[in-house]
């Protein structure tokens, strides 16, 4: 099990979510939940990398958080039970 704890575990775990909403949008057209618009994935997608996305650039904003994710580490401790 993985745990993500502190600032830097929340952090990461929102990355992840945002980069698989996108690629769930991009992919079928379909949003996670209503929460989610393009919009508002762009802004966090942009808000977590400090990169602007516009309008569409869906697989950009999915490459720029897996960049972010792959720079700054899970910082979450794995542990198995």
């Amino acid at each position: 099990m993985t745990t993500f704890s502190g600032p830097a575990g929340v952090a990461t775990f929102r990355a992840v979510a945002i980069k698989s909403a996108l690629r769930m949008y991009a992919n079928t057209g379909m949003q996670v939940n209503r929460a989610y618009t393009p919009k508002a994935m762009l802004a966090a997608a942009s808000e977590i990398t400090g990169k602007p996305f516009k309008r569409g650039q869906y697989k950009e904003a999915i490459a720029a958080l897996e960049s972010w994710l792959a720079e700054h580490g899970t910082n979450g401790e794995s542990s198995r039970t």
